[in-house]
């Protein structure tokens, strides 16, 4: 364990939409001066970083996801100079700023994608995967979009297919060339000299392909979806990754505090777990935590897993929400009821690792329900049928019960839930029971606890079917965490305390009907309570 604090290690970060965020100018977009606004919200929250989602110029086919200039910031947030004064007030808070790099494909309006479309001998052809059809005409592989249909775009004029993973606008980059990777090291040290404190990256082992662009092997079973019905094992997750990593890690390092996060592509706990080192990424991100079902067993199972994986040389860290997820609001809770959504909130910031938060998620926002006619998501618009999108989790923040929810004067460029009069940050400040109260309670016992922040996890065994109890434990303090994931009351006993003299004492409730028997014996939860004691 380390004993200095660090800043991503110990504390908490949180994900803004920026185009959900604050509307700042009346356009219906959330911006940059928008941030800025709501920074002392965020200070009051207690959070120590945030990730914003890309704000680079994109001509928003997959909203952002789809870059056409890396070294800029889109007109609808603001300008450089914008983003230099979020970084200015929000460093003055003490608050960190991540951002969100988009490396894996460009948009199909990036210069360097324009220039590759003039002739086959033009120097940023190469910077694409151009290949000619095959013999028959036909596409040069069996590789697949992820977002449906082939992942190889014809153009008539230089007769040859370009691979997109996801939209035929988001033409994947050629990482074997090393103009490519100049040119990608070039965008960290760009803002890196700005000042920005760390970076995420997405689908960052999509980067490399099979050099020879081998066909995907199929898949056993049946899987409705195609892209499923192969084993994506040459058009993701290549060895020569892990030099390109030790590059960008060591580039990184010559800054003081950065730090860099990576999105796994199509990964699974151990696969995202070997990106993970002192000289690779500093953490990644793994799914089995948030898709866990609703139980004790669920849960701990999850955070057992990816702690092991991590030992005492790395450290995990876990999500509940973000831009591609239905919130944990909709996927766990029926109705307007908050009890479980404390018990969530209680498990996520006490387990050992760096928690992330997203915006809205203390509050306890649900996903909004739009008309066919309403998505904007590319997802959503292909795949109706199948699959909503990913608007329903990407709906405006909701700050108030004034029009709109306070997010913007103007119309949303999506509808705000309907729930907005009743659940919005004004109305949670002024009720000390609320779940932002309750979030903000939490955050700053986490951060004035070593135990809490930064010491060891021992999970104990599931002796009651419903209840999770862990440890964290540091020098000279340990905290014991109990979470009842049933809705009846449970009384459990508590470990013996190996210190003479000593009890275990409550310090944080879910519920003022918590309580320990006078000897400190034994701990009476709730339906959905849970309890954090120190000794």
């Amino acid at each position: 364990m380390n004993a200095k604090k660090s800043w991503w290690r110990d504390g908490v970060i949180y994900q803004i939409y920026p185009r959900s965020f604050q509307d700042s100018n009346g356009d219906g977009i959330g911006d940059l001066p928008g941030i800025i606004q709501r920074l002392d919200y965020l200070k009051d929250l207690g959070i120590d970083g945030i990730w914003l989602s890309p704000i680079n110029p994109s001509p928003d086919v997959d909203f952002g996801y789809d870059v056409s200039d890396y070294l800029n910031i889109d007109p609808k947030f603001g300008t450089l100079e914008d983003f230099d004064r979020l970084l200015e007030e929000a460093h003055r808070r003490n608050i960190h700023i991540i951002l969100d790099l988009v490396l894996n494909h460009t948009s199909d309006q990036h210069p360097w994608f324009q220039e590759s479309l003039k002739s086959k001998d033009n120097p940023y052809h190469d910077w694409y995967l151009w290949r000619d059809p095959a013999p028959d005409g036909d596409y040069p592989n069996n590789w697949l979009s992820i977002f449906g249909g082939p992942g190889w775009e014809y153009n008539s004029a230089l007769n040859q297919y370009y691979y997109h993973t996801f939209c035929a606008e988001q033409p994947d980059l050629n990482f074997r060339n090393p103009e490519v990777r100049r040119a990608v090291l070039d965008i960290f040290r760009f803002w890196l000299e700005r000042g920005v404190d760390g970076f995420r990256l997405d689908v960052f082992n999509a980067y490399f392909k099979q050099k020879d662009l081998l066909d995907n092997p199929r898949r056993k079973g049946f899987h409705l979806r195609p892209y499923d019905r192969f084993e994506h094992v040459n058009d993701t997750s290549q060895p020569e990754m892990f030099p390109l990593l030790q590059e960008i890690r060591s580039l990184v390092d010559r800054y003081p505090e950065r730090y860099v996060v990576g999105e796994t592509f199509l990964a699974d706990s151990v696969q995202a777990r070997m990106y993970i080192a002192p000289d690779l990424l500093h953490a990644g991100f793994d799914y089995a935590y948030a898709r866990s079902p609703w139980s004790a067993a669920g849960f701990g199972n999850a955070i057992a897993y990816w702690d092991a994986l991590h030992g005492d040389k790395d450290w995990p860290n876990y999500f509940l929400n973000n831009h591609d997820t239905p919130r944990s609001a909709t996927r766990y809770v029926t109705g307007e009821d908050d009890a479980r959504l404390k018990l969530l909130a209680c498990m996520h910031l006490t387990v050992r690792g760096t928690p992330y938060l997203y915006y809205g998620e203390e509050i306890g926002m649900r996903d909004t329900r739009y008309k066919r006619s309403e998505i904007q998501d590319p997802v959503g618009k292909r795949k109706w049928l199948s699959v909503k999108g990913r608007d329903g989790c990407r709906s405006p923040m909701q700050w108030d019960s004034s029009e709109n929810a306070g997010f913007s004067p103007a119309k949303p460029w999506l509808r705000v839930n309907p729930d907005y009069p009743e659940r919005n940050v004004q109305a949670q400040q002024q009720n000390p029971e609320s779940l932002l109260n309750f979030y903000r309670a939490l955050l700053r016992l986490r951060g004035e606890n070593p135990a809490l922040h930064a010491g060891s996890l021992q999970l104990l065994p599931l002796e009651y079917d419903s209840v999770l109890i862990y440890k964290r434990c540091a020098p000279n303090q340990t905290a014991l965490v109990a979470l009842n994931f049933s809705n009846r009351p449970q009384q459990i006993s508590l470990p013996a305390v190996e210190e003479d003299n000593q009890t275990w004492q409550l310090a944080f409730s879910s519920s003022k009907e918590i309580q320990t028997d006078p000897d400190a014996r034994t701990l009476s939860l709730p339906g959905y309570g849970s309890a954090i004691l120190f000794v």
